[in-house]
Parts: structure tokens; C-alpha cells; sequence
């Protein structure tokens, strides 16, 4: 039994809770495969607690084996326990003890990860030592560990160190991929053009580093639209089924819908998306006279809860509507028109292929407010229904162009737009035709000739007199 001074000093000097190999001094199984029979009996960790020398067992001990301590550092300091009392007084606990107190079972946390080693000196080497539970340094034992032995260094490699094979064999790139070198960033795919014999500059490498714009997909995103709004045309024979509708009904409707979109200050898609819910859901179902008011109010309720941040209440289209339908009617008739459209409000918008026109363009602001102008008469007329929205607007920026002699259709504009001067024609025909004639839809009328639309209906309608009075006989050669 050890001496109770070496007992206090141990117990005082361990006052780490969280140390997880602090307080045991058992003999594990890997500590007894490396000791020998004699070593058992020596208490080898009790040794490591000496603060001084005691030259007379230096002498004595310095030829014994010490199977299980490796350290070379202890070579020199073994002591016989009591040694460092004097008259049975308990030592002073020094920045070495405490050292050492704060490390003082380094073997048996060793014991799990070297488990390997010690089967291998039983079976092969017996020169492989264990190292010792600690050099007996000075200083904090969080920032200076121990240096450990040359075959801690060699488990180390083999536990830690990833397989070789694993860090140099790279997989081989397949011939569609190709290398790292040769695959193109999306920067690069925008700067070669699509068709190198043409000269069109790339307008969407301004926006390269806006990603608002995203110019890397904006091409794809256009294609995408030209497809999707195929099927979401309506049926531009329609009224042939309805019983007690016509088609200037509809046109009363879409004016009066317009004077509600300006009252309530609504985002242009927001009038587009409802006039094409009414033709969708009028392509499906047969309305009555008295309910087609009903029809147009819903399709303006879902469309401004499609397309505004903050939609008008119910209430505001019940008031419009100068209470000729009540909330629950309005509500009922919003599920039966979404359950009619199969809940599919996806149509590809004309504003969006009139700003990509205008990019061209150079966003000139009046031939894009008599184009937004053009773009609505669409709206109103049930000729353009047959037409795709992008080709609608590919026209009224052509016209706007035109009135405004902005220069002629080159190739940079017809490239954005999709659309050459002939595919435009025959939309840009009933525009002109729409325009000579005599004042239709007047809420729409005045809507554009105020001074906020740059009077964009005044000038466009003067314009176009003038036009089919110079070439009336091919207008109306064409028309035949």
C-alpha cells in the first residue's frame, strides 16, 4: 500500500470531472498481454507521481527491464514510492505534479487504439514497448502533449492516414461528359453566339451579374414560354357554342373590366391573365347572359391574387359589381372557374415577350407605351385570340416602331423577338384595321389618351388614318 502522502497528493491533484480516464488504475486486458508476471507486481503508474531524484535507486534500478514503459524521459527519474518524503511529511504539489495530475492515466486511454500493436509484439517483436503514462514536464498539459514514440507514429499512419488508392485514381471522364477543361460555364455558353454567321450582339451579358435577370437561363426560359403558350390558347371559335352570348358582349365586358383594373391601379399582366381565364372558361362551358358580368368579376378577382403583392378584397369587386352578386357567389364562382381550368393559370404573359422585345430596343420608353397600347387592343378584340401571344407582341412593338420611325426590323430585334417582318404581318393587319375604324370600346380609348400614356391612342389612330388613305387599295387587296 502506498503512503498516504503519495494517496492526498493523488487525490488533490485530480480535479478534472470531465477527464474520462481520470481515477482508474485497473489493469486492462492490453496492459496485462504486454506486462510480464514481475511487472504485475510493481505499481508502475504510482511511479510517475515522484517530484525528486533519489540518486541511491537511480543506481539500483537502472539496469531492470521495464517491459511496459517505453519513454525514454523516465528513464533516468524511477523512484521507490516514499522517496520524495521527508520525515513522513507530505510533498509540496508543484507545477510537475500538477502536470502530471492532470494526465496521469495516458496508458489507459491508449489501451482501445493500441490494441493492434500489443497482439503484435505478443505474437512477433518483442522489442516494442508500451509508452509511459507521462515525461514528467512542466507546463499545461492542453497545449504541450507529450512526444510520442516512433511506434505511436506508425499506428498513426496506418489508422489515420486515407487509403492511397483512393486519393491518387481519379475516375476517368466519360467521352459525352468530356474533361474539366473542355466543359463550358453558362458565361461562356452566352458569349458564343447560336449562329456565328450573323452578327447579333449579346444584350444578356449585361446582366450577367444581376441575379434578378438570370441571364444564364433566360433563353431557355423563353423557349419555354413560346411552348407553354400553345396550350393555353383558347378556342377562338368558341362563341359558336354559346347560346345567348356574342362576341361584342365580350367586348363590352373586357372594356368594362379595363376601367376596373385602372380604378383598383393593377399590374398590366394582371388584366392579360383575366381575359384569357374568360376565354379559357368560355371555351369549356356555356354561360347565360346574366352571368357573364359574374364571369368577368371572378376572372379579375383570381387574376389579382395570381399576379399582385396585395390583391383587392372581395367586398371592392362585390361594390364594382354595384352588388348585382353577393361575396358567396363571387367565392362559389372563383372554385367552379379554378375547377373548370383544372387549376392550370400558367399562360405565358405578353408583357413579359414586349419587355424582351423592348431590351433590343433599348427600352425606349415611348415606343413601349404605344406597344403596351397595341398589346391591349388584343385584349378587346376577339381576332387576336387566334394569334399567340408573343406573335401579338412581336407586332405591336413593330408598329410602335414603325409610327415612331425608329429605324427599320434588323436582324438583332427579330432575333429577340422570335419573329421576322412576315410572320408579323398578319397580326400587324388587324391592328391597322382596328385602329382606322371608328371608336369601339371608349373607357379604353380614354384610358390611353391621357397624358400618363403619352396619348398613345390619339397619335396611333391619326397615324393610321393617314396610312390607310396613302395605301388603302393594298389594304384592302390583302384583305381579299
Amino acid at each position: 500500500m502506498p503512503p498516504a502522502g503519495i494517496r492526498s497528493t493523488r487525490q488533490r491533484g485530480v480535479t478534472n470531472e470531465n477527464d474520462e480516464n481520470a481515477g482508474t488504475t485497473r489493469v486492462t486486458r492490453a496492459k496485462s498481454a504486454a506486462l510480464t508476471s514481475t511487472d504485475i507486481v510493481v505499481d508502475n503508474p504510482k511511479k510517475g507521481l515522484q517530484v525528486k531524484k533519489s540518486t541511491a535507486t537511480v543506481s539500483t534500478n537502472a539496469t531492470r527491464k521495464r517491459a511496459a514503459l517505453g519513454d525514454v524521459s523516465n528513464v533516468g527519474k524511477t523512484e521507490v514510492p516514499g522517496a520524495g518524503s521527508k520525515g513522513g511529511k507530505k510533498p509540496a504539489a508543484g507545477k510537475s505534479s500538477l502536470a502530471q495530475a492532470a494526465q496521469p492515466s495516458k496508458i489507459q486511454k491508449a489501451s482501445q487504439t493500441k490494441s493492434r500493436s500489443v497482439l503484435k509484439d505478443k505474437v512477433g517483436s518483442s522489442d516494442l514497448k508500451r509508452p509511459a503514462s507521462g515525461s514528467g514536464i512542466a507546463g499545461h498539459p492542453t497545449k504541450k502533449r507529450p512526444k510520442p514514440t516512433k511506434h505511436e507514429d506508425t499506428e498513426e499512419e496506418l489508422e489515420n492516414v486515407v487509403p492511397q488508392p483512393n486519393i491518387t485514381q481519379e475516375p476517368e471522364p466519360t467521352k459525352s461528359a468530356g474533361t474539366k477543361a473542355e466543359r463550358k460555364q453558362p458565361a461562356d455558353i452566352l458569349a458564343e453566339p447560336e449562329e456565328p454567321t450573323e452578327d447579333i450582339p449579346d444584350l444578356d451579358r449585361e446582366d450577367i451579374d444581376d441575379p434578378l435577370m438570370v441571364s444564364e437561363y433566360v433563353v431557355e426560359i423563353f423557349d419555354y414560354l413560346k411552348e407553354l403558350e400553345i396550350s393555353t390558347m383558347a378556342n377562338p371559335d368558341y362563341m359558336d357554342n354559346q347560346n345567348e352570348l356574342e362576341w361584342k358582349m365580350r367586348g363590352i365586358l373586357v372594356d368594362w373590366l379595363l376601367e376596373v383594373h385602372t380604378r383598383f391601379r393593377l399590374l398590366p399582366e394582371t388584366l392579360f391573365l383575366a381575359v384569357n381565364i374568360i376565354d379559357r372558361f368560355l371555351s369549356t362551358k356555356i354561360v347565360q347572359l346574366d352571368r357573364l358580368q359574374l364571369v368577368g368579376v371572378t376572372a379579375m378577382f383570381i387574376a389579382s391574387k395570381y399576379e399582385e403583392v396585395l390583391s383587392p378584397h372581395v367586398q371592392n369587386f362585390r361594390h364594382v359589381a354595384d352588388d348585382g352578386f353577393t361575396e358567396e357567389e363571387i367565392l362559389s364562382a372563383e372554385r367552379f372557374v379554378l375547377s373548370a381550368l383544372n387549376y392550370d393559370l400558367s399562360y405565358p404573359n405578353p408583357m413579359n415577350f414586349l419587355r424582351r422585345i423592348s431590351k433590343a430596343d433599348n427600352y425606349d420608353i415611348q415606343t413601349r407605351t404605344l406597344g403596351k397600347y397595341l398589346l391591349e387592343i388584343g385584349c378587346l378584340d376577339h381576332r387576336f385570340i387566334a394569334h399567340p401571344p408573343s406573335q401579338v407582341a412581336a407586332a405591336a412593338m413593330y408598329l410602335a416602331r414603325l409610327v415612331l420611325e425608329r429605324g427599320p426590323w434588323d436582324a438583332t430585334i427579330a432575333h429577340y423577338a422570335g419573329y421576322s417582318e412576315e410572320d408579323i404581318q398578319p397580326v400587324l393587319q388587324l391592328m391597322i384595321d382596328y385602329l382606322s375604324g371608328p371608336v369601339i370600346h371608349e373607357a379604353f380609348f380614354k384610358k390611353y389618351a391621357s397624358k400618363k400614356f403619352m396619348k398613345a391612342s390619339i397619335v396611333l389612330r391619326r397615324w393610321c388614318k393617314d396610312y390607310v388613305a396613302q395605301y388603302g387599295n393594298a389594304l384592302q387587296e390583302n384583305k381579299s
